[in-house]
C-alpha cells in the first residue's frame, strides 16, 4: 500500500496544482492532508474546493484555526497585513476549516502485529508545537506512547525529515515531519510532500520494512511570488517563496 501525505499548502495554488499533477501519475492508494491549508497567499478558496471536490481526509493547521475568531469586515479587505490572507476564505470555506479533526490515526494488522500511525499537524499535544529532527528523542518516544504511535506524522515546521527512533524493548519507532507543498523553509524552494509505502511485513521489529519517500516537485514560483506582491500581503512573503526559507 502507498499512502501519499501532504501539508502546509498556504493558499499556494501553483504548487498545490503541481504536486496533485505529480501525485496522481503516482497513482497512490489512500491520501491525507495534515492541515494549513490557507495563510500567506490569494488563492485559500480555490485549495479548499479542491480538498473538498477530491474528498482527501484533512486535519486542521493551526493557520485554518485563525478563522474561528475572524470577522471580516470591508476595511478588512483594504487593509495590507498578514491577516489579509484569513479575510480572503468564503463563508463555505470557513465553516468547513472550523470542522476539521485534530488528529487522524490508521490502526494496521500486518501479518498478525499491529503497526499504529497517528496523524498531526504539530504533535499530538498541540497543534502549534514544532517537533525538530533534533527534538530530544525521551520526548517524542514518551508523546508517542502517550498516542499509542508506531509512526507519527506531522507538518507545521515546513522542514522534512525521516528520523527512526529506538526504544528500550528494541522497537523501531517513526517520526516523520512530511514538509511543506506551498511554503518550504529548508533551503529547497521546491514543494514537497511524501510517499509511505507499507506491505504485509512491515513491522516495528523491522526499521527497513517501511518505506518513506520524500517527494521534491518544481512549480511556477513567479507566478505565487508576483500573487503576493499584487495583494496587500506583506511583500517578505514573495521573497521566502522564492528563497525557500
Amino acid at each position: 500500500m502507498t499512502i501519499a501525505l501532504f501539508s502546509d499548502i498556504h493558499a499556494n495554488l501553483p504548487a498545490f496544482e503541481s504536486m496533485l499533477q505529480d501525485m496522481d501519475r503516482r497513482m497512490p492508494d489512500a491520501v491525507y492532508c495534515l492541515g494549513d491549508l490557507v495563510g500567506y497567499n490569494v488563492w485559500p478558496n480555490e485549495v479548499i474546493a479542491e480538498i473538498r471536490k477530491r474528498g482527501i481526509a484533512t486535519l486542521k493547521g493551526n493557520h485554518d484555526e485563525k478563522v474561528e475568531k475572524l470577522k471580516t469586515t470591508a476595511d478588512s479587505l483594504k487593509e495590507p497585513g498578514k491577516k489579509y490572507a484569513y479575510h480572503l476564505i468564503d463563508v463555505e470555506g470557513r465553516a468547513y476549516l472550523k470542522t476539521l479533526p485534530a488528529h487522524i490515526r490508521l490502526e494496521y494488522k500486518l501479518n498478525g502485529s499491529p503497526l499504529n500511525l497517528v496523524f498531526a499537524h504539530g504533535s499530538t499535544r498541540s497543534i502549534d508545537e514544532y517537533l525538530l529532527v533534533d527534538t530530544d528523542k525521551d520526548y517524542i518516544l514518551e508523546m508517542m506512547e502517550e498516542a499509542n504511535a508506531d509512526m507519527l506524522f506531522v507538518g507545521h515546521s515546513h522542514k522534512p525529515y525521516h528520523r527512526i527512533l529506538t526504544t528500550a524493548t528494541g522497537q523501531f519507532k517513526h517520526i516523520v515531519n512530511i514538509g511543506s507543498v506551498g511554503k518550504p523553509k529548508d533551503g529547497d524552494p521546491r514543494g514537497c510532500y511524501v510517499l509511505l509505502t507499507l506491505n504485509e511485513s512491515s513491522s516495528v521489529l523491522d526499521r527497513d520494512s517501511i518505506g518513506v519517500s520524500f517527494i521534491r516537485f518544481e512549480y511556477d514560483i513567479e507566478m505565487a511570488a508576483r500573487a503576493i506582491e499584487n495583494s496587500m500581503l506583506p511583500m517578505e512573503f514573495a521573497d521566502v517563496l522564492r528563497k525557500g526559507i
